[in-house]
Order: C-alpha cells, then sequence, then structure tokens
C-alpha cells in the first residue's frame, strides 16, 4: 500500500494503518483455536439447517463465477450439506468463461440457479452517465442491482440466511476513498444520472426509496461470510475448484467480468491512480497467502500488456457505443466524489445530527 490511498498512515515501523488494522482483525477474529473456530462453524450450519428444515432452500448464495462464490458453493453443498439456491446477476458484462464457469458448478452440485438479467439499454446508459460524472465507484450499479435482486429472491423464498462470499484473509484491504460505501443509496444513482444521463426514462432498474434505505436488510436475512470461519487459501481454493467442478481461472480478482476486469485494469488505474492489486495483494500478505518479495514482483509486472489494451478497449467502445474522443475526454476530466451529489447516506447523516441536537436541549 502506498499514498495512492490519500487516508494512509505508517507507524514508526513502516507499517501502514490499513495492514495493521486488518492483522489485529486476522489475530483476533480469523486465525483463532481451529477447534473454535470448526464448533462456531457447525453450530452455525445446524441452526441454518434447524430453522431452515421446512424449506425448499436453506440458504442463499450469490453466485458470479469468481473464484470466492465459486468455493462458497462447493463448501455449502459438499462440505456443509446445505440446499442453497444460487442467485446470479447479468449486468450484460459476463465473460464466456464467467458463463461456462456458472454451468459447471450449477451441473456438478446440482443447484437450483436463479438469474437476474439487467435491462442493457437502460444498464448502460446508467454506467455511461457514471462515467461521465467522473466517481470513482462505477460498480456501485452492479452492487446495488446485486443488494436487491438478493432481498427480493429471499422475500419470494423465505430465505432466511444469505452465505456471502466475502472473507477477511484475501479481502481485508480497500481504502474507503477508493469506493463509495453506501451501495444501496439510490439517491446518490438517480441525482448522477439526472445531471449526467441521456434523459432515458429508467423503468426496470429498481431505486430504493428513503424508507426503504433506512430499512433494508434490517429483520430479513441474516448475511454470514461463511469463509470466515474455515481455513481459507486461495491457492488450495482454485485447486479444489479446478478438479472438482472443472472451473478454469480468469487470471486476476473479479475478471469473470469483461467491464470489472476493464475498470480494474484501465480505468482505475489511469483516471484515479488507484491499482487494486495493491490493496488485494496486500490483504494476502496479511494473512500469511503470500510474501511480501513476491507480492513486489508481482506489482512490477504491468496490469494490462498493450496488445489486450487495445482489444479490450476496442471491445468497449463498441458495447458502450462511445467513441474514442468521447472515451478521451471522459478519462481526463477531473475525478469528483460522490458526495458532490446528492445522497441518501447525506440526508441521514443531517437528520441524526439534527436529533441529537433536539436531544441535547
Amino acid at each position: 500500500m502506498d499514498t495512492s490511498d490519500p487516508e494512509i498512515t505508517f507507524n514508526e515501523n513502516g507499517i501502514c494503518n490499513n495492514c495493521s488494522n486488518a492483522i489485529n482483525r486476522l489475530n483476533n477474529e480469523i486465525f483463532i483455536d481451529p477447534l473454535i473456530k470448526r464448533q462456531k462453524l457447525e453450530n452455525l450450519v445446524g441452526k441454518i439447517k434447524t430453522k431452515s428444515k421446512n424449506l425448499k432452500y436453506d440458504c442463499i448464495i450469490g453466485l458470479s463465477g469468481g473464484v470466492d462464490s465459486s468455493y462458497l458453493a462447493y463448501l455449502a453443498v459438499k462440505k456443509m450439506g446445505l440446499r442453497p439456491l444460487a442467485v446470479h446477476l447479468d449486468n450484460g458484462w459476463n465473460s464466456e468463461l464467467a458463463v461456462a464457469n456458472i454451468n459447471n458448478i450449477v451441473k456438478t452440485l446440482n443447484l437450483d440457479l436463479h438469474t437476474k438479467v439487467l435491462d442493457w439499454s437502460e444498464f448502460k446508459s446508467l454506467q455511461l452517465a457514471f462515467l461521465k460524472a467522473s466517481v470513482i465507484d462505477i460498480e456501485m450499479l452492479t452492487d446495488h442491482a446485486i443488494g436487491i435482486t438478493l432481498f427480493e429472491v429471499a422475500k419470494k423464498y423465505n430465505i432466511k440466511y444469505f452465505l456471502s462470499g466475502y472473507n477477511y484473509q484475501s479481502e481485508s484491504i480497500m481504502p474507503a476513498k477508493w469506493l463509495y460505501p453506501y451501495k444501496m443509496d439510490s439517491l446518490n444513482i438517480k441525482d448522477i444520472y439526472k445531471k449526467h444521463g441521456d434523459g432515458k426514462k429508467i423503468k426496470s432498474f429498481k431505486f430504493l426509496s428513503f424508507h426503504e434505505y433506512l430499512n433494508f436488510g434490517k429483520n430479513s436475512m441474516k448475511l454470514i461470510p461463511i469463509l470466515n470461519y474455515v481455513e481459507y487459501n486461495k491457492k488450495e481454493a482454485l485447486k479444489v475448484l479446478e478438479n472438482e467442478l472443472n472451473w478454469r481461472n480468469y487470471g486476476n480478482k473479479h475478471d469473470e467480468s469483461i467491464f470489472t476486469k476493464f475498470y480494474q485494469d484501465v480505468i482505475l488505474p489511469k483516471k484515479f491512480n488507484v491499482d487494486k492489486r495493491k490493496a488485494h495483494l496486500s490483504s494476502l500478505i496479511c494473512s500469511n497467502q503470500i510474501t511480501r518479495e513476491d507480492a513486489l514482483k508481482e506489482l512490477e509486472k504491468p496490469i494490462i500488456s498493450e496488445q489486450e489494451l487495445e482489444n479490450n478497449l476496442e471491445y468497449f467502445l463498441k458495447k458502450m457505443e462511445l467513441n474514442k474522443v468521447e472515451y478521451e475526454k471522459i478519462m481526463k476530466s477531473k475525478p469528483k466524489d460522490h458526495w458532490e451529489y446528492r445522497s441518501y447516506a447525506k440526508f441521514k447523516t443531517k437528520i441524526g445530527n439534527v436529533l441529537r441536537s433536539l436531544k441535547l436541549r
């Protein structure tokens, strides 16, 4: 990690706040007695099965085709004996390899799969608005749609547990300034689209009201980061997926999405000076899955080759219906903070401040 994280600080030993915080939490929550960890997992799985015994599904999992979600599906079925419903969001950017991996997983594990397909014309308009707005978290749109889809499906089948592929072993570090944390902030999306969109009426992409935003996720599904309860090692997980599920590797984290790959390989480093490999590799260093020396060697490699950049840019421009002049203008425009646009998160903070001031009186 370096000063591309504008909020980074270093202690007297040269260790940054991101890593020291990650190591502290890993030691307190992840690197605990294996027997205690196993017991916690068994109790948790037992509770899920008991509470869901009369339902068609024990739990719900999001399935992107990436390493974490794929390994989670494998563990849930093969090692824990659960009956998950897999949910996938198709935002128009799936790679052919991701589709093949998802199909292999569903077939091999005999999973039911619910796929939500977004209206491409609408989603493209929203992504273009975010690009033109010069905000950093373009992926907020996908995260927002995934969140709503998961809760809609869970409500339909009365599912009470969501097993998340998030894990602290490989995702302990991600600077706050490298994203917008309030993924369900529909007002932020709508205001960005209002100011930078093409004027097309958005009919099918679902937004939350302020009331829905405040209550989103409450008293419904319980989110469980199940990979935090197992000895999760990225390299070992890859071997299992390749051998057991005929899964094929993408290369880098989140490369199962063509857009995410272009976003992380091109848009973030060139426009925002953000190389997410630094956070991903630092997380693996902190969890003792890679050495710092090997991570630095990895960072010496170019994020993307010139030929791959040329091919990917051509595909990106064609799919987004952008010409190179428009694209260059977007890439050269000054980055803006999400907070420069209206947001439910900002409104919630103001209300909270008013209520606190009234209590003080």
